[in-house]
């Protein structure tokens, strides 16, 4: 099997920052390819340590994809200069490139654009759809590519099949399905029946609470192969797991929900009660999210429901706070008062205490307030405190995502 050796040089190898994040996503990246990574380091900003470094990553790896900070992506191409033993040239082409990417995003170009632009002699331009290009090199028997961080993943699904040689044995990539609203035990299920209607997948289901994962693992002659036979088996797990297959990867709930919101040109309001905001956390956590996200009202207590979303007494009176009622009420205050286009509500007892016979601990309503009226759900979970709250979020973002495709 193909190796890869993944090498970050950034200016604190320890830190969990953007580079840090873009190796570990680009070491997934290229696991769905059916490639190994052999090993991931990182290293700071010393000139021969770094060349060490990748000395020892193209001595170990037949792909070696190396990235960088801006100061670690210029000591990164110095390195390997030096050990192709050419010269770093300044490339009109990678600087062409530099300069469509940045007129693409609507940016203007940086001062280093010029230090951007400076190369190993030899070196292979990468064209993807970020800002800046990658580089390609040959280094004794080892493809070395030279990844930006913010479209290194596009990158590596563009060009690294390419590179990959014909294997006599066949390649197996790993696809990961998203899925909410389903139990483990049902995904299982389903899954088994869809995979017996075709032939070329294997399937693991992981339970993470409020959400599922599948594992898909399928078989090809070469990458693409096996990539197409991941599309071919598409329809029929489309049709097993419905509208529960959310995303694939790494794309989360509120992502997907944010990207919905943004496409339909709607905006929300958020009235919670057990979460304590843990849904408009979640949202807000998606960049861009001011787009679609207005406001958030946390109502824990009944008079802070009559106050700011205007709850009606009689209504916490009769039915109480943890109803369908005063969840429906919630969400339609939550919506004329911030003037959204949607008001999303979740009302419920999180636990350990504030249980009853008739409403037991776990028990929690959504809704959900738009143009045409307001729908609210029923749910009974049985988690501890943190996982109903969890739950509670994840229902409540799943009500939105369903709501913009039409489903509820």
């Amino acid at each position: 099997m193909t190796t890869v050796e993944i090498l970050a040089v950034v200016a604190d190898p320890v830190e969990d920052g953007p580079v840090a994040q873009a190796a570990t996503t680009v070491g997934r990246a290229v696991e769905r390819l059916g490639l190994a990574v052999r090993q991931r380091r990182h290293v700071g900003l010393d000139e021969a340590t770094a060349e060490r470094a990748l000395r020892e990553a193209i001595d170990g790896g037949a792909l070696v994809a190396v990235l960088g900070d801006e100061e670690g992506a210029l000591l990164a191409r110095r390195a390997l200069a030096r050990i192709l033993g050419v010269r770093l040239v300044l490339s009109d082409r990678v600087l062409e490139a530099v300069a469509q990417g940045y007129a693409r995003h609507d940016r203007a170009m940086p001062r280093r654009a010029e230090a951007l632009a400076l190369v190993p002699s030899g070196a292979t331009v990468l064209a993807g759809a970020g800002t800046e290009p990658g580089l390609l090199v040959e280094a004794a028997g080892a493809h070395v590519v030279l990844l930006p961080p913010g479209d290194a993943v596009s990158l590596v699904a563009a060009h690294f099949p390419q590179l990959v040689p014909q294997a006599m044995e066949p390649i197996v990539v790993t696809r990961t399905l998203r899925v909410v609203g389903l139990d483990a035990a049902e995904t299982a299920a389903r899954l088994a029946g869809a995979l017996g209607q075709a032939e070329g997948g294997l399937g693991l289901v992981i339970d993470d609470g409020d959400e599922v994962r599948v594992r898909l693992r399928v078989t090809g002659p070469t990458v693409l192969g096996a990539d197409h036979a991941f599309r071919a088996l598409e329809p029929t797990l489309r049709g097993a797991l419905g509208l529960a297959w959310y995303a694939e990867e790494d794309e989360r709930l509120e992502a997907v929900v944010g990207r919905l919101l943004r496409a339909r040109g709607l905006t929300i309001a958020l009235a919670e009660s057990c979460t304590g905001g843990l849904v408009g956390h979640r949202l807000t956590e998606v960049p861009g999210s001011s787009a679609y996200v207005e406001r958030g009202f946390v109502v824990y207590s009944n008079a802070a429901k009559e106050a700011l979303l205007g709850v009606p007494a009689q209504i916490l009176a009769r039915h109480g706070a943890v109803s369908a009622e005063c969840a429906e009420a919630m969400a339609h205050g939550a919506r004329t008062r911030a003037g959204t286009d949607l008001g999303l509500s979740v009302t419920g007892i999180a636990g350990p205490d504030g249980g009853t016979p008739t409403k037991p601990v776990g028990t929690v309503f959504i809704g959900l307030a738009g143009a045409a009226g307001t729908r609210v759900e029923h749910h009974r979970f049985d988690r501890d405190r943190a996982g109903n709250k969890a739950w509670s979020a994840t229902r409540a973002l799943d009500l939105v995502r369903r709501h913009c495709l039409g489903a509820e």
